[in-house]
């Protein structure tokens, strides 16, 4: 897939991410709500929260990396999200929504290509103990599962095509 196909995936999935975030905020009602977006506005891409109604924007990496895809804790407290090494590799990280206790989860997710990620998506289950990542490490895009910390990484799929999209059903 070329560079500029790679770029385009990458701002679809930022805006769809954003207006998902959005929309799940309006939706629940709550008054503090929080949206979590990346922003280069201080220079390097870099990961913020805000309220709902747009007050308070709070950066809350300060990375010589650039941070990538955020995906919000469904209780809050915490965003998974992938940032670019000097390497090429991607790996996951989850950090607390203030800013505090950055954690790496899963190393070697994805190969850069120039500053765009080959594909990722992060999406925590409704209960929070597990993340569903999209990962290339073995070749082409594909599912897996992990639990919140880390640990017990499981590949789902196993294709020669890319799977991509994961994203868990409510809870019933």
């Amino acid at each position: 897939m070329s560079y500029l196909m790679q770029k385009i995936r990458y701002i679809l999935l930022l805006l769809t991410t954003l207006v998902i975030t959005t929309i799940l905020t309006a939706c629940s009602g709550a008054t503090n709500a929080k949206i979590v977006f990346t922003s280069s506005r201080d220079g390097n891409r870099e990961i913020y929260v805000m309220n709902a109604d747009g007050s308070n924007q709070t950066r809350i990496t300060n990375n010589v990396m650039f941070e990538y895809v955020t995906a919000l804790s469904p209780d809050g407290t915490k965003i998974a999200f992938v940032p670019y090494r000097v390497d090429g590799n991607c790996d996951i990280y989850v950090i607390n929504a203030d800013g505090s206790n950055q954690t790496r989860l899963a190393d070697n997710v994805m190969m850069m290509i120039g500053l765009v990620p080959a594909w990722v998506e992060l999406a925590w289950s409704p209960d929070g103990t597990k993340i569903a990542f999209v990962s290339s490490r073995d070749g082409n895009d594909e599912i897996y599962v992990m639990n919140a910390a880390g640990s017990n990484q499981i590949r789902l799929t196993n294709n020669t095509v890319d799977d991509l999209a994961p994203i868990w059903s409510p809870p019933r």
